[in-house]
């Protein structure tokens, strides 16, 4: 049965393998012989003009307006003290110390300050700590008080 099965599927494929193409050589004809379709001419296309933006020299929109401060020679004359020795903790930035509480010694009082690597340290007032001239004006429980010297650009 499994032989007559595949002899007839074998027929079957060998006789659409036929070398008579007539029906594909008469249509391939008809297909030449009719009129060809008329293509619409493209449309002129208008030539594009480029925007030249002038305004990029002015001020920014979105950039809030910077008022031009007046040169004064000023002179308040807080001047940071050079002659002064430097103090321990003058050389780290003021949001790396943190206080950590206070004591009272011998009737004054100190400030427990620790730096960023772990190392406590106590301040009284007039010591200086951070790296604006920072002096050290009151203590109390809660904080210590700093007055600096920051430049304003103008001296």
């Amino acid at each position: 049965m499994r032989l007559v099965v595949m002899t007839f599927l074998t027929i079957a494929a060998i006789s659409g393998c036929a070398r008579d193409m007539t029906d594909l050589d008469q249509y391939v004809a008809e297909v030449h012989a009719r009129e060809g379709g008329r293509i619409e001419p493209l449309p002129q296309i208008k030539p594009y003009e480029t925007f030249v933006y002038s305004a990029s020299d002015s001020r920014s929109p979105f950039l809030p307006a910077v008022q031009e401060r007046e040169e004064s020679n000023f002179n308040n004359g807080i001047r940071p003290d050079d002659t002064r020795p430097r103090e321990f903790l003058e050389q780290f930035p003021l949001d790396t110390l943190a206080m950590v509480g206070t004591l009272n010694l011998g009737g004054g009082e100190y400030a427990l300050i620790k730096t960023k690597d772990g190392l406590l340290h106590r301040v009284k007032e007039g010591n200086h700590m951070g790296q604006s001239e920072g002096r050290v004006v009151e203590i109390s429980q809660a904080e210590v008080k700093l007055i600096e010297i920051i430049s304003d650009g103008l001296g």
